[in-house]
């Protein structure tokens, strides 16, 4: 049963109206900001829970505000983007509690908890948008809402931090705006799920879909931090732990991995890509940030900058498996955005508190942290094993 509702657009809603009402709060008004702050996160995960019960019951749920006769706003609810949702949403909860007591008494937290508030909106944007156009709306959100999260500290090295990561994903923001307009040129409005769009256009249009499925694909890569394009990520990491955290496991190495999903998917489709050969160079330059992440994870002294890489590396492997394109690969691909999410953030807790409590920043300094932080270092020695794919936990899945 298709319904056309509202509540894909107030899922966004959730965190959106919360974000701007902190902005206009007082630093002082601790206790507002803070109700705004959970009622929004629980709001979320409870209206992703209610559309995930109604999904389960065949329920199709669909938002669309025309703007033009070919250029509609569309939210669409449906696996992929619903699975995505409700790691977005629940993870913004637990990281809005971990936020709330890592920054008590320090500076700026009405502008950290609005922008971080707007973030999960532009992250939970991506996951439901319906068609190609309202996913780059979205996407560059997702720029323009993170980067006061990335200069949070104000130091010379966050503020540099913040340029680098402007640079980046500004520049693969444009090349993927490119491809967006190619693509609407050629193919006019494409929803996402309507494959046999490009399809039919193959055999007319071939050498002019290669290069923009290769425009969008760069533009995505910069935020997947594949390689090249992946410095930005490391640089960031003079964000605090939750912004860390955020970037890494909540929003967007996500929604670059996600898009890469999508663009395969449900914009060429599985066949159509394969038949164009445009899979294998995204195979080879994902298996070569798999290795390289790992190597230079390998190298780093510095907990964050040692946790940045790993993440480097781990996403490609989301990309790999897609490239591969087998059933089990991309099911692994879509299993592994989940899990990584979850065992990403936990370490990058355990990291935050391991800096607060005891000014550890180095790999270095942490001997025997174990027998003085126990239950964070247990929490992060599941997490590990986790990613490292040991059984039984999520990453050996």
């Amino acid at each position: 049963m298709e319904t056309t509702s509202i509540l894909p657009l107030l899922i966004l809603i959730s965190s959106l109206i919360p974000g701007i009402l902190i902005l206009l709060l007082r630093e002082e008004q601790v206790p507002m900001r803070t109700f705004l702050n959970l009622f929004g996160a629980v709001a979320k995960v409870g209206l992703v829970a209610w559309v995930f019960a109604g999904y389960l019951r065949g329920e199709e749920y669909n938002y669309i505000f025309s703007l033009s006769p070919d250029l509609t706003f569309s939210l669409r609810v449906d696996q992929l983007g619903l699975l995505f949702a409700a790691l977005s949403s629940v993870l913004w909860l637990v990281t809005t509690l971990y936020a709330i007591g890592y920054l008590e008494g320090g500076q700026h937290r009405r502008r950290f908890f609005a922008f971080f508030s707007l973030c999960v909106t532009a992250s939970t944007g991506i996951a439901l948008s319906g068609n190609v156009v309202t996913f780059f709306i979205f996407y560059e959100f997702l720029t323009l809402s993170t980067y006061p999260l990335v200069v949070h500290r104000g130091t010379d090295k966050a503020v540099e931090a913040g340029r680098t990561y402007l640079w980046y994903t500004i520049g693969g923001g444009t090349v993927l705006f490119l491809g967006v307009v190619g693509l609407f040129v050629i193919a006019g409005p494409i929803y996402f799920g309507q494959t046999e769009i490009i399809a039919g256009l193959v055999s007319e249009h071939k050498t002019q879909l290669t290069i923009l499925f290769f425009l969008m694909l760069a533009g995505l890569a910069v935020k997947a931090a594949i390689f090249p394009l992946h410095g930005w990520l490391p640089v960031s990491m003079v964000a605090p732990a939750p912004v860390s955290a955020l970037l890494h496991a909540v929003a967007v190495v996500k929604a670059g991995a996600f898009g890469i999903v999508r663009l395969v998917y449900d914009v060429y489709g599985i066949g159509t890509a394969e038949q164009m050969n445009l899979l294998t160079p995204l195979a080879v330059f994902a298996a070569f940030t798999i290795v390289y992440g790992s190597v230079r994870a390998l190298f780093q002294d510095d907990f964050k900058k040692r946790l940045a890489y790993s993440t480097v590396s781990q996403l490609s492997y989301i990309a790999l498996g897609v490239a591969i394109t087998g059933v089990l690969s991309t099911t692994g691909a879509v299993v592994h955005l989940v899990h990584q999410g979850i065992m990403k953030i936990t370490m990058f807790f355990a990291a935050g508190n391991v800096a607060e409590t005891y000014g550890y920043y180095k790999i270095s300094q942490l001997n025997g942290i174990g027998r003085r932080m126990p239950l964070t270092m247990g929490a992060f020695t599941i997490a590990v094993f986790g990613m490292i794919g040991l059984p039984p936990v999520a990453g050996f899945i």
